[in-house]
């Protein structure tokens, strides 16, 4: 199952690379990065609970590539990382 993270809901939190630290980390800026975009077995397992845990709900799967981690960032989300 692979993983999306919508980087303009993310607000950094942190409860998903604190509970699943195998699958997510944190940007320069505390935001979510996924590490491991596509998912099984026991990362599956933290993954789920790192999902489980988003209070902004940015966080999800998808059977869709176009959905995927690799998308391109936002325009909003490019001018935050060259603040």
């Amino acid at each position: 199952m692979k993983l999306r993270v919508d980087i303009d809901m993310c607000t950094g939190h942190g409860r998903c690379y604190a509970l699943a630290p195998d699958v997510f980390g944190a940007d320069d800026f505390g935001h979510c990065e996924i590490l491991v975009p596509d998912v099984e077995g026991d990362l599956l397992e933290q993954a789920k609970i790192g999902v489980e845990n988003c209070p902004e709900q940015a966080i999800g799967f998808t059977e869709d590539d176009s959905e995927a981690t690799g998308v391109e960032p936002s325009a909003e989300s490019t001018r935050r990382a060259q603040d």
